[in-house]
């Protein structure tokens, strides 16, 4: 090699060394610039929150107190048989679809969605049980077997829920809830007589069926919103849309598999999850949250999503000064119903049951009275059985069944684990009743949940599974908010924020409260600060 040639060679690989080396520092710098946002929870709210911003190149830390992500849509494994541990009805499909879309992927990238038919059934205390129908011909023909007339009424009611349900979720649902002027838009104001904000659920299905089953199979939905129909809005009806209309899905392996979607597109957007991480305190300087507490561990903080129970980060880590509402605030909210849950393995199977059963058999005035207005334990319940194995064989050992059972209880309740049994023979009862089945001396695996548990593992308010609930006097901007009015840097996502509660409701607070962050501090698309 001539020496010209050498020097020109040592030359080269001098500028690329500096190359490489000025890159590697201007990476680094990009890196140390990048926005950093620290989620605690792991329900959908957070994992959508969490891949919103990951998209946009913010680096995301998520921290779960317990063992998996999907917080109250989680699920367990016992003795062969695969448990949801919460959700159980998927609603709105599009919801999720439109979510998926926004990152070039389907639902069907992670999971195989089938239409149950019938959605559910219907168990009245003496009548046959009434099975609704996926087709809505097959629907109207069922109204009209029951009651003369109702098949046009049905198609009217079902036609104005329609109307709230694409008004509601093209504008209502994606308004941030910061302040009522958001609410002034001439196609939200030209909307609101017809969305019935100010007359009830019941006066809107009472007013054109007068047979009791019918009213309450249409009342059904918006038990899911916590609190008598006589107290929500008619703007609500719009859940008979989604559910009569838009049909009752199922994700094949279970509900959890939705959870496990959120969290492999978040993994995959560069998100990091810390599990078996609770955060139990917080250090502030200068209107800031600096560092969150886990255990003997200081985690440093640059801002904070918390899609944790709000009330439990609000009141029991945040110290007093900084907390968005006061305890009288907090006690002052109307909650959605907790739940006694039945996670039952069968080692047979039973007919009578379809995936979704409601045992509407006892009067339904009375256990309402009891969760809304008395507050106590349910003299004679009503309760709801999921049996996801007439579905889905994975869920169960062959032959057997996969029984959940709920009972709606009223948040806030003494916990009395010795009336559990109680409960669970008087639902074993029914089920006989019923189906004709005895499933009495064929459990192989129980498994019950309540406000204690509800407590424990979630850090739920009053125990309460579902929520606030969704009054006129806690909808919209009523709803605890988004920001701190306190701290700069602190956020909050989930069911008791806007839209409310609900996995749907969920998806959409977890975009809301991306899109208000990434507003508000002008994130640019690298994930740096403007």
């Amino acid at each position: 090699m001539k020496y010209r040639d050498a020097i020109n060679l040592a030359s080269l690989f001098f500028v690329l060394n500096f190359v490489q080396k000025s890159l590697l520092i201007i990476f680094t710098l990009i890196e140390i610039m990048r926005t950093k946002v620290t989620i605690i929870g792991s329900g959908y709210s957070s994992m959508v929150a969490a891949c919103c911003l990951a998209q946009q190149g913010v680096e995301v830390d998520v921290y779960e107190k317990n063992d998996a992500a999907g917080g109250r849509a989680s699920y367990f494994e016992s003795d062969g048989f695969s448990f949801d541990m919460g959700p159980s009805w998927y609603w709105m499909p599009e919801v999720f679809e439109n979510f998926f879309n926004k990152f070039g992927k389907k639902a069907s990238d992670y999971y195989d969605l089938v239409q149950l038919d019938p959605g559910y059934q219907v168990y009245f205390k003496e009548a046959e049980a009434v099975k609704i129908p996926a087709s809505k011909n097959e629907l109207l023909e069922l109204f009209e077997s029951i009651e003369e007339g109702s098949a046009k009424k049905l198609e009217q009611f079902l036609a104005e829920a329609e109307y709230k349900y694409r008004v509601g979720m093209d504008e209502y649902v994606w308004k941030p809830g910061r302040s009522i002027t958001e609410f002034m838009d001439i196609k939200v104001l030209k909307s609101f007589t017809k969305l019935q904000m100010l007359s009830s659920v019941t006066k809107a299905v009472h007013s054109l069926f007068k047979d009791e089953r019918l009213r309450q199979i249409l009342e059904f939905p918006v038990l899911f919103l916590g609190s008598m129909p006589n107290r929500i809005p008619a703007l609500y009806t719009l859940m008979n849309h989604a559910d009569l209309s838009l049909g009752t899905w199922y994700p094949k392996g279970g509900m959890y598999k939705v959870s496990e979607a959120f969290y492999t597109l978040a993994v995959s957007l560069g998100v990091k999850f810390h599990f078996n991480t609770p955060i139990e305190g917080v250090e502030i300087k200068n209107k800031k949250i600096v560092a969150l507490r886990s255990g003997n561990e200081n985690i440093p903080v640059e801002f904070i999503i918390n899609g944790s129970d709000y009330h439990h980060f609000d009141k029991e880590i945040l110290p007093a000064a900084y907390s968005n509402y006061s305890d009288s605030y907090w006690d002052s909210r109307e909650m959605a119903p907790s739940s006694l849950l039945f996670y039952l393995g069968i080692d047979k199977k039973i007919s009578g049951l379809e995936h979704h059963n409601l045992f509407f058999d006892s009067d339904f005035e009375t256990h309402a009275s009891e969760i809304y207005e008395t507050k106590e334990w349910p003299s004679d319940p009503l309760f709801y059985i999921c049996a996801p194995s007439k579905t889905d064989k994975e869920c169960a050992p062959s032959g057997c069944e996969n029984l959940f059972a709920l009972i709606p209880i009223a948040p806030g309740l003494e916990e009395d684990k010795n009336l559990h049994q109680r409960y669970l023979n008087e639902i074993i009862r029914r089920i006989k009743d019923k189906t004709g089945e005895d499933i009495t001396n064929h459990i192989v695996y129980k498994k019950s949940f309540s406000i204690s548990d509800f407590k424990s593992r979630y850090n739920a308010f009053k125990g309460n599974a579902y929520g606030l609930a969704n009054t006129l006097k806690q909808t919209a901007v009523l709803k605890p908010k988004f920001y701190s009015k306190k701290l700069d840097n602190l956020y909050h996502t989930g069911q008791l924020t806007v839209p409310g509660p609900g996995m749907p409701p969920a998806i959409v607070s977890g975009q809301l409260v991306a899109e208000q962050f990434l507003e508000r501090h002008k994130i640019k698309a690298n994930g740096q600060l403007i």
